[in-house]
Parts: C-alpha cells; sequence; structure tokens
C-alpha cells in the first residue's frame, strides 16, 4: 500500500477523532482506512491508537510517530507545490503574528519586501506577548522561536536563534562581571517569563552546564528585559538579534564568551497544508531566504 497515503490517513483519523469522520474527509470506506492505519502500525511495529467504542486516543508510539507523520507530509507537500503557475500567484491577505522583538528588529522589513515582490498581497503584521490560537484567532501563520512545538500544528523550520548574556557597563562596575556561568546566581538576572525564568541552560567546552537564577524583574517580552539592562537593572539573556546591535555600539556588554546559551529554533507555524494558499507558501520561502541572509540568525539552508 502508499504509505504516504497511509501516513495521511493517520493523521486524518487523528485530528477527526474516528475512522468514520476520517472516511467521510479522505471519501473512501471505514474499511479502507482501517486497512491503511493497521500498514501504518505494521510498517512502524507498533499500536498507534487505543480503540474503544467511545473515543481514540494515541498510545506513547503514536504520540512519536504523529509528528514525524506531519513532517513527512510536509515535505511531500512541499516537493508538488515548488513551482507557482500565473493562476497561483500570490495574492490577497496574510495575517501573521510574531514577538514585539522580532518584529521590531527583523520582521517588519521582512514582510515590506515581500509586499514589494507581490504587490498583489496585503499582509496584517500582528505583534503579541502570547501563544496564539491560530483557528480560533484566525492567523494564516505564527512565528515561533521555541524547542517545544505543537504536534497539532504544521511547523516549517526557518533558521536558528542564537542568545547572549550582556548587561550595562553601570551594572558591571557596581556588580563586577561573572568569569563563569555559575557566578549568574550571584547577580540580579532579568528573566522572560516564558522562557528560562527561573534556570538558564549553556554550553561549555562541548558539556550541558545549568544555573538557576533569579532576580528582582521578570516580563513577558523580552525588550522590557532589554531596556532595564540598558538602565542598569541587571544581566539579561538576550536574542542575538535584539542585543548585536547595542553591543557592538558600546551600550551593553556580552559576558561569558566561553558559554554558549542554549540555541532555540524559529518556526513558521500554521494550521493545515489543506490547500495552501500561494500567499503562505511563498511567504514561507522568502522568510527561509530572509533569515539566511542576516549574520545574525543561524539559516537552515
Amino acid at each position: 500500500m502508499d504509505r504516504l497515503t497511509a501516513m495521511r490517513v493517520f493523521v486524518e483519523v487523528v485530528d477527526r477523532g474516528s475512522l468514520s469522520a476520517a472516511a467521510d474527509r479522505l471519501d473512501m470506506s471505514r474499511a479502507m482506512v482501517s486497512r491503511y492505519l493497521a500498514e501504518v502500525e505494521n510498517w512502524v511495529g507498533a499500536r498507534l491508537l487505543h480503540r474503544t467504542t467511545r473515543r481514540l486516543s494515541l498510545t506513547d508510539a503514536g504520540n512519536e510517530t504523529l509528528p514525524r507523520c506531519r513532517q513527512l507530509l510536509g515535505i511531500a507537500d512541499d516537493i508538488q507545490s515548488q513551482v507557482i503557475t500565473p493562476e497561483d500567484a500570490p495574492k490577497g491577505m496574510l495575517r501573521l503574528t510574531c514577538s514585539m522583538s522580532l518584529g521590531q528588529a527583523f520582521l517588519a522589513r521582512v514582510v515590506t519586501t515581500y509586499v514589494k515582490r507581490y504587490p498583489a498581497t496585503a499582509v496584517d503584521l500582528w505583534l503579541v506577548d502570547r501563544t496564539v490560537n491560530l483557528v480560533e484567532e484566525r492567523v494564516d501563520l505564527a512565528i515561533r522561536i521555541t524547542n517545544q512545538l505543537d504536534p497539532n500544528l504544521i511547523a516549517r523550520k526557518l533558521a536558528t536563534c542564537r542568545s547572549v548574556v550582556c548587561a550595562s557597563a553601570g551594572y558591571l562596575n557596581e556588580h563586577g562581571s561573572p568569569k563563569h556561568a555559575e557566578q549568574l546566581a550571584q547577580h540580579n538576572c532579568l528573566t522572560y517569563s516564558y522562557f528560562g525564568k527561573s534556570l538558564w541552560d549553556f554550553t561549555h567546552h562541548n558539556e550541558p552546564v545549568s544555573v538557576p537564577v533569579s532576580g528582582n524583574l521578570s516580563a513577558n517580552e523580552s525588550t522590557v528585559l532589554l531596556e532595564a539592562a540598558l538602565s542598569g537593572a541587571g544581566i539579561t539573556l538576550q536574542p542575538a538579534y535584539s542585543a548585536m546591535p547595542l553591543i557592538q555600539s558600546g551600550q551593553l556588554i556580552a559576558l561569558l564568551p566561553d558559554y554558549q546559551p542554549a540555541q532555540m529554533g524559529i518556526h513558521g507555524v500554521f494550521a493545515s497544508r489543506k490547500q495552501m494558499p500561494a500567499t503562505l507558501r511563498t511567504m514561507l520561502d522568502f522568510l527561509v531566504e530572509s533569515f539566511s541572509h542576516n549574520e545574525h540568525w543561524l539559516s537552515v539552508q
């Protein structure tokens, strides 16, 4: 049997919550859905679903297999949709969301260039400090910096985000400069509410190092912490795209050069590949291209 179709059936069964609903959506018999589902389980070598008369739930193997099936199906769909015909040229509105810091430092310029390249398009750029529900809030694309993706959404990796530990000269003159990551525990660290609020992770000589940190200021938007660091409030862990211009101008000082902060994936996240509009497809390609041309990112290409 066709394994791509079998994977698509498995994903559809999970998304629809039943074999019958998946059969209706895929326009095939329930028996055929069962056969394709059995094919995926035979291929994986493990049961993927707990099935009762009332509901389906994923087994541990199913939880491992689902995101991989989505990824493989995404690759197959990308191959199919590489060529844009004149009839499929991007047009219309794309609603895109990201963090305030990423929007201000990078994405606003990228979006401006995109709409110039594709004049029949428009972008509604929504800068927020929380995780948006794409379906409920009718968002086409979210740019998220994370290593923990929602397996129920489709994600395309765009680049890798590097971070840097930094502080102002005023703070360091008063409190001293840490020479080892462990010394951060003795400093006022300005922490991000959604990531690394109590623990900062590093690599030092190829060995992982985790340091408990605390301070008198945390925030859900990294630009607030950046402004606080500029004012001498403490030490901050910032994405390189925000901090490096200030470090290069001397307003902030980079710390702990022998310690590499944990890197985060930058992903374009969207709800479904079904009937993906050309605006979304071309925006994803354009973002990969744009990230690869900027020195602050580690591109996936």
